[in-house]
């Protein structure tokens, strides 16, 4: 007998994870997608013996998401991080500065008169950006460059800040980092304003160099040293596809779960869904994957929450 659709009850205020799993007898649709969502996400989370890769755009560290990201890391069920370079920007200037909200259908003209920058619906001053990452940048670079260093890796760099980050920043995911010891990779380093500090500190200090193929190497012994594999993917871009690029030489993650808003009519890596991954060897035919098609900073908090209930 096919299973019946029941009705999902709010009236009690049921918890997190009891209204996944309501949603999840419901259905409905994209709830029945975020409930198997969920229950993958617990898994991974749970499985002590899995190599955990979080991979994830700078975007949402601009948002309140970034707190998200951090329990995460901070609560010792994240093993490795894959990013843009946005994140260090972001991470290290609210560290110090705030972002406010704002609106899509501001003036972005007026916006740029006055100096502020636009993401999405927030609006964050040029002096909360740019400025204080160029002034914190160059603190973490001196300090660099006198203890000797000339070959900068992405995860000495991401743990540098880190270190920079005051211990009280408890959303700090790069501070986190550092206390847990998790590495953070950024392949497209120079694609952002940390990278293009690092640039410009070059000007003076030719010797410095970005050591990129030891973040290889890391990724390397974390694939081939790894029982098991298993990958949280939000968005998509660079970040996702190094995650699933070095885990194809372990035959594949062991479980993927993917959130996205993009579309995989357009052939893109961002809005490949996970079984498409299957046909690479980036993750394996019979491994526990889903896609979850959504916006991360709703989705996200609400099914790690939830995967937490479960977990706890």
């Amino acid at each position: 007998m096919p299973r019946k659709v029941e009705d999902v009850r709010i009236d009690d205020a049921p918890s997190l994870d009891t209204l996944i799993r309501r949603l999840e007898a419901g259905g409905g649709f994209s709830a029945k997608e975020v409930a198997t969502g969920v229950d993958l996400l617990a898994r991974i989370l749970s499985d002590r013996e899995m190599t955990v890769f979080l991979s994830f755009p700078a975007d949402i560290v601009s948002t309140g998401t970034r707190g998200v990201l951090a329990t995460l890391v901070r609560e010792g069920y994240v093993d490795a991080i894959i990013t843009t370079c946005g994140t260090l920007d972001h991470d290290l200037a609210r560290s110090f500065r705030s972002y406010y909200h704002g609106d899509w259908d501001l003036d972005d003209a007026e916006l740029h008169r006055r100096h502020v920058h636009r993401l999405g619906n927030l609006v964050i001053p040029e002096a909360n950006y740019g400025a204080i990452i160029e002034r914190k940048m160059r603190g973490i670079l001196d300090r660099l460059w006198a203890s000797g260093t000339r070959a900068l890796s992405t995860r000495a760099l991401s743990a540098a800040i880190g270190e920079a980050i005051p211990a009280k920043e408890r959303s700090s995911i790069l501070r986190a980092a550092v206390e847990r010891q998790v590495p953070v990779i950024v392949p497209g380093i120079t694609d952002g304003a940390v990278g293009s500090q690092v640039w410009l500190y070059w000007q003076d200090h030719r010797s410095l160099s970005f050591d990129l193929l030891s973040d290889e190497q890391l990724l390397s012994d974390l694939v081939y040293d790894a029982k098991r594999a298993g990958a949280v993917i939000l968005g998509g871009g660079i970040s996702k596809h190094h995650t699933i690029w070095w885990n194809q030489f372990r035959d594949g993650l062991d479980a993927a779960l993917y959130i996205t808003t993009a579309v995989e009519w357009d052939g893109s890596l961002s809005g490949a869904r996970t079984r498409e991954a299957v046909s690479w060897g980036k993750v394996k035919a019979n491994a526990r994957h889903t896609t979850v098609t959504g916006d991360v900073t709703v989705l996200f908090p609400l099914m790690v929450g939830a995967a937490l209930e479960r977990i706890r």
